[in-house]
Protein backbone atom coordinates (compact mmCIF):
# COMPACT_ATOMS: atom_id res chain seq x y z
CA UNK A 1 0.00 0.00 0.00
CA UNK A 2 1.11 3.52 -0.84
CA UNK A 3 -0.14 6.41 1.32
CA UNK A 4 -0.43 9.92 -0.11
CA UNK A 5 -0.82 12.73 2.46
CA UNK A 6 -2.29 15.55 0.38
CA UNK A 7 -1.88 18.37 2.91
CA UNK A 8 1.83 17.89 3.30
CA UNK A 9 1.64 20.80 0.84
CA UNK A 10 -0.89 23.59 1.36
CA UNK A 11 -3.69 23.95 -1.18
CA UNK A 12 -7.29 25.22 -1.14
CA UNK A 13 -8.13 21.93 0.52
CA UNK A 14 -6.49 23.38 3.65
CA UNK A 15 -9.12 26.13 3.81
CA UNK A 16 -12.05 23.77 3.33
CA UNK A 17 -10.70 21.46 6.02
CA UNK A 18 -10.22 24.36 8.45
CA UNK A 19 -13.92 25.19 8.07
CA UNK A 20 -14.93 21.55 8.55
CA UNK A 21 -12.98 21.46 11.81
CA UNK A 22 -14.25 24.83 13.15
CA UNK A 23 -16.95 24.09 15.75
CA UNK A 24 -18.61 27.45 15.02
CA UNK A 25 -18.67 27.23 11.21
CA UNK A 26 -19.61 23.54 11.14
CA UNK A 27 -23.00 24.32 12.74
CA UNK A 28 -24.06 25.44 9.27
CA UNK A 29 -25.02 21.96 8.07
CA UNK A 30 -25.31 22.94 4.43
CA UNK A 31 -21.84 24.50 4.45
CA UNK A 32 -20.40 21.46 6.23
CA UNK A 33 -21.80 19.09 3.61
CA UNK A 34 -20.61 21.31 0.78
CA UNK A 35 -17.07 21.45 2.20
CA UNK A 36 -16.96 17.65 2.39
CA UNK A 37 -18.25 17.57 -1.19
CA UNK A 38 -15.57 20.02 -2.33
CA UNK A 39 -12.93 17.87 -0.64
CA UNK A 40 -14.25 14.93 -2.67
CA UNK A 41 -13.90 16.94 -5.86
CA UNK A 42 -10.28 17.81 -5.08
CA UNK A 43 -9.31 14.27 -4.10
CA UNK A 44 -11.03 12.89 -7.22
CA UNK A 45 -8.93 15.26 -9.34
CA UNK A 46 -5.72 14.11 -7.62
CA UNK A 47 -6.59 10.44 -8.05
CA UNK A 48 -7.41 11.01 -11.73
CA UNK A 49 -3.71 11.70 -12.35
CA UNK A 50 -3.15 7.98 -11.72
CA UNK A 51 -5.80 6.67 -14.13
CA UNK A 52 -5.00 4.97 -17.40
CA UNK A 53 -6.20 7.00 -20.37
CA UNK A 54 -7.13 6.30 -23.97
CA UNK A 55 -7.19 8.57 -27.01
CA UNK A 56 -10.46 9.48 -28.66
CA UNK A 57 -11.19 11.64 -31.70
CA UNK A 58 -13.69 14.43 -31.05
CA UNK A 59 -15.41 16.38 -33.80
CA UNK A 60 -15.47 20.11 -33.07
CA UNK A 61 -17.30 22.82 -35.07
CA UNK A 62 -13.98 23.50 -36.85
CA UNK A 63 -12.36 20.11 -37.20
CA UNK A 64 -11.14 17.19 -35.11
CA UNK A 65 -9.30 17.09 -31.79
CA UNK A 66 -7.52 14.20 -30.16
CA UNK A 67 -8.65 13.98 -26.52
CA UNK A 68 -7.87 11.69 -23.62
CA UNK A 69 -10.43 10.01 -21.37
CA UNK A 70 -10.14 7.41 -18.59
CA UNK A 71 -9.69 3.96 -20.08
CA UNK A 72 -10.79 1.82 -17.14
CA UNK A 73 -14.39 1.65 -15.87
CA UNK A 74 -14.77 3.38 -12.50
CA UNK A 75 -16.76 2.49 -9.39
CA UNK A 76 -17.06 4.91 -6.47
CA UNK A 77 -17.86 3.04 -3.26
CA UNK A 78 -19.01 4.71 -0.07
CA UNK A 79 -19.41 3.76 3.56
CA UNK A 80 -22.81 4.98 4.78
CA UNK A 81 -23.91 7.49 6.03
CA UNK A 82 -21.15 10.05 6.61
CA UNK A 83 -19.60 9.19 3.26
CA UNK A 84 -22.53 10.44 1.16
CA UNK A 85 -21.45 14.09 0.61
CA UNK A 86 -17.87 12.94 0.02
CA UNK A 87 -19.23 10.46 -2.51
CA UNK A 88 -21.17 13.20 -4.30
CA UNK A 89 -17.99 15.25 -4.58
CA UNK A 90 -16.32 12.38 -6.41
CA UNK A 91 -19.34 11.97 -8.69
CA UNK A 92 -19.26 15.66 -9.59
CA UNK A 93 -15.98 14.93 -11.41
CA UNK A 94 -16.28 11.21 -12.15
CA UNK A 95 -19.83 11.52 -13.46
CA UNK A 96 -19.79 8.32 -15.51
CA UNK A 97 -18.71 6.14 -12.58
CA UNK A 98 -20.85 3.31 -11.26
CA UNK A 99 -21.65 3.32 -7.56
CA UNK A 100 -21.39 0.99 -4.58
CA UNK A 101 -22.64 1.43 -1.01
CA UNK A 102 -21.75 -0.38 2.19
CA UNK A 103 -23.14 0.13 5.68
CA UNK A 104 -20.64 -0.17 8.51
CA UNK A 105 -21.41 0.69 12.10
CA UNK A 106 -20.02 0.31 15.58
CA UNK A 107 -21.86 -2.06 17.93
CA UNK A 108 -20.70 -1.31 21.45
CA UNK A 109 -20.09 -4.15 23.88
CA UNK A 110 -19.68 -1.62 26.70
CA UNK A 111 -18.95 2.11 27.00
CA UNK A 112 -15.53 1.91 25.32
CA UNK A 113 -15.34 -1.36 23.39
CA UNK A 114 -17.06 -2.14 20.12
CA UNK A 115 -17.12 -4.38 17.07
CA UNK A 116 -17.73 -3.17 13.53
CA UNK A 117 -20.58 -4.74 11.59
CA UNK A 118 -21.38 -4.75 7.87
CA UNK A 119 -25.10 -5.17 7.13
CA UNK A 120 -25.81 -3.83 3.64
CA UNK A 121 -24.00 -3.97 0.30
CA UNK A 122 -25.20 -2.62 -3.04
CA UNK A 123 -22.57 -2.87 -5.75
CA UNK A 124 -22.10 -3.54 -9.46
CA UNK A 125 -19.66 -6.19 -10.65
CA UNK A 126 -16.20 -4.88 -9.73
CA UNK A 127 -14.23 -7.25 -11.97
CA UNK A 128 -11.35 -5.46 -13.75
CA UNK A 129 -12.64 -2.00 -12.77
CA UNK A 130 -11.03 0.80 -10.77
CA UNK A 131 -12.59 0.95 -7.30
CA UNK A 132 -12.40 4.18 -5.31
CA UNK A 133 -13.63 3.50 -1.75
CA UNK A 134 -14.33 6.69 0.19
CA UNK A 135 -15.05 7.53 3.83
CA UNK A 136 -14.41 11.04 5.22
CA UNK A 137 -13.08 9.88 8.60
CA UNK A 138 -10.76 6.96 9.36
CA UNK A 139 -10.60 6.53 13.12
CA UNK A 140 -9.36 2.95 13.57
CA UNK A 141 -9.32 1.89 9.91
CA UNK A 142 -11.55 -1.08 10.72
CA UNK A 143 -14.59 0.10 8.77
CA UNK A 144 -12.52 0.74 5.66
CA UNK A 145 -10.92 -2.70 5.85
CA UNK A 146 -14.21 -4.54 6.38
CA UNK A 147 -16.04 -2.54 3.71
CA UNK A 148 -13.31 -3.31 1.19
CA UNK A 149 -13.31 -7.02 2.00
CA UNK A 150 -17.13 -7.06 1.75
CA UNK A 151 -16.99 -5.44 -1.70
CA UNK A 152 -14.54 -8.07 -2.90
CA UNK A 153 -17.49 -10.49 -2.86
CA UNK A 154 -18.71 -8.50 -5.89
CA UNK A 155 -15.60 -9.11 -8.00
CA UNK A 156 -11.88 -8.38 -8.10
CA UNK A 157 -11.08 -4.79 -9.13
CA UNK A 158 -8.10 -4.09 -11.35
CA UNK A 159 -7.02 -1.06 -9.29
CA UNK A 160 -8.03 0.18 -5.83
CA UNK A 161 -7.89 3.63 -4.25
CA UNK A 162 -9.05 4.40 -0.70
CA UNK A 163 -9.75 8.02 0.16
CA UNK A 164 -10.48 9.97 3.34
CA UNK A 165 -10.38 13.54 4.59
CA UNK A 166 -9.04 12.98 8.12
CA UNK A 167 -7.38 9.82 9.40
CA UNK A 168 -5.74 9.07 12.70
CA UNK A 169 -2.13 7.98 12.64
CA UNK A 170 -3.33 4.67 14.13
CA UNK A 171 -5.73 4.10 11.22
CA UNK A 172 -3.05 4.78 8.62
CA UNK A 173 -0.64 2.41 10.35
CA UNK A 174 -3.38 -0.24 10.64
CA UNK A 175 -4.30 -0.12 6.94
CA UNK A 176 -0.66 -0.03 5.84
CA UNK A 177 -0.08 -3.20 7.87
CA UNK A 178 -3.25 -4.98 6.69
CA UNK A 179 -2.64 -4.18 3.01
CA UNK A 180 1.15 -4.00 3.03
CA UNK A 181 1.60 -6.18 -0.05
CA UNK A 182 -1.47 -5.08 -2.01
CA UNK A 183 -1.43 -2.49 -4.85
CA UNK A 184 -3.76 -0.08 -3.04
CA UNK A 185 -3.25 3.68 -2.79
CA UNK A 186 -4.53 5.41 0.34
CA UNK A 187 -5.32 9.12 -0.16
CA UNK A 188 -5.59 11.22 3.01
CA UNK A 189 -6.10 14.98 3.20
CA UNK A 190 -4.71 15.21 6.73
CA UNK A 191 -3.45 12.84 9.43
CA UNK A 192 -4.23 13.56 13.10
CA UNK A 193 -2.05 12.22 15.90
CA UNK A 194 -4.43 10.61 18.38
CA UNK A 195 -7.60 8.72 19.23
CA UNK A 196 -9.46 9.32 22.50
CA UNK A 197 -10.80 6.58 24.77
CA UNK A 198 -13.90 6.25 22.57
CA UNK A 199 -11.73 5.85 19.43
CA UNK A 200 -12.70 9.29 18.09
CA UNK A 201 -10.05 11.20 16.14
CA UNK A 202 -8.28 13.99 18.07
CA UNK A 203 -8.40 16.86 17.18
CA UNK A 204 -10.61 15.62 14.33
CA UNK A 205 -13.88 17.44 13.73
CA UNK A 206 -16.53 15.50 15.63
CA UNK A 207 -19.07 13.07 14.17
CA UNK A 208 -19.17 13.77 10.43
CA UNK A 209 -22.47 11.94 9.95
CA UNK A 210 -24.22 13.90 12.71
CA UNK A 211 -22.80 17.21 11.45
CA UNK A 212 -23.95 16.48 7.91
CA UNK A 213 -27.37 14.98 8.60
CA UNK A 214 -28.32 15.54 12.26
CA UNK A 215 -27.90 13.51 15.42
CA UNK A 216 -29.08 9.90 15.57
CA UNK A 217 -30.60 8.00 18.46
Amino acid sequence: METIHLLKDNTLLSKFLSEMRDSRIQQDRLRFRRNIERAGEIVAYEISKHFQYKDIDVTTPLGHAQCHVPANPLVVGTILRAGLPFHHGFLNYLDEAENAFVSAYRKYKDRLNFDIYIEYIASPDLTDKTLILVDPMLATGGSMELAYRALLTKGSPKRVHMASIIASRQAVDYLEEKFADEPITLWIADIDPDLDEHSYIVPGLGDAGDLAYGEKL
